[in-house]
């Protein structure tokens, strides 16, 4: 249970069905600001792992919860997200797992995005907003207030979509090394009879040139599953790295939209999730009295 009270306010989902019909009416600009990157701040031990502007108020009960989470493939975004969503009570949207769900569906989607898949397209701005607007409404029939959404948007197109539809309180951009993160992706391993996911790579980078080191534990698979792992034919180092390469081209100019709009929280991840977890629940001022037992204990 979260040790905060949170004002969580509802998303706007029939506003949002009928911006995905007007869709492809509209005109959006989709001209991204430069990056510039913000100058170095002198930055105290608890504040290095995020920007010292943080959007967020200090008081957790002050602020809803509607949050979006932003992150290069790999870095834990759904981890993080998910952990979130437990700790505050609100719904964790990825809306990988929305396509996914709909292909497994008998839904009028389903043979439009098999077709798709099938071709290696990529999943339109109309059929995610279609499927996103669908999921929230679904959730405020079951009584649901807020969301933590993973995967949407990924551009400023699909940013301006969702800021004429509903207020996001708060983006928290999780950053890591690259060095660690490619050794993540390529360690990363799935059971093939139970899908279970687990990471064979130790990583332990030692500091450099002012830089934390960074230690992951790997997450090793259950007996049961030790000899069944198996790899994703893409976590290769050239796709992980041409996968990045264009995240990180893409990306930039979407943080710059939350950026100048004071709703960027940037935070570097400072190793595994013993690690990230407790400061990160420090950079958002929550509290998990699970974490702080364990600490006692």
């Amino acid at each position: 249970m979260a040790a905060a009270l949170l004002r969580v306010s509802r998303s706007s989902s029939a506003q949002l069905t009928a911006v995905s019909r007007a869709f492809t009416s509209r005109n959006f600009s989709a001209s991204s600001t430069s990056f510039n990157p913000e100058p170095d701040i002198a930055r105290s031990p608890s504040s290095s792992f995020l920007s010292r502007n943080s959007p967020l108020p200090q008081d957790p009960k002050d602020r809803n919860v509607q949050w979006v989470f932003l992150g290069c493939p790999g870095v834990g975004k759904g981890t993080y997200a998910s952990r979130l969503s437990n700790l505050l009570g609100v719904p964790h949207i990825a809306t990988g797992d929305l396509v996914r769900e709909e292909l497994n569906s008998t839904g009028p989607l389903a043979a439009q995005l098999k077709e798709i898949v099938n071709q290696g397209k990529l999943v339109s701005d109309e059929i995610i907003i279609n499927l996103l607007s669908k999921r929230l409404e679904a959730g405020e029939a079951k009584g649901e207030s807020g969301f933590i959404l993973d995967g949407f948007p990924r551009t400023i197109r699909q940013a301006e979509i969702l800021e004429g539809v509903t207020e996001i309180d708060l983006v928290v951009n999780l950053q890591l090394r690259e060095e660690a993160l490619l050794a993540k992706c390529l360690g990363r391993r799935i059971c093939s009879q139970c899908g279970g996911n687990y990471n064979i790579a130790c990583i332990d980078i030692k500091g450099d040139n002012g830089e934390p080191g960074i230690y992951m534990a790997p997450l090793p698979a259950p007996p049961q599953c030790a000899d069944k792992l198996i790899q994703r034919a893409d976590d290769t180092e050239e796709v992980v790295k041409a996968r990045l390469q264009i995240y990180n081209e893409m990306s930039r100019p979407l943080e710059e939209f939350y950026r100048s709009r004071g709703k960027l929280l940037e935070f570097s991840l400072p190793g595994g999730i013993p690690e990230s977890w407790p400061k990160l629940l420090e950079a958002l001022n929550l509290e998990d009295h699970e974490v702080k037992r364990s600490a006692a204990a």
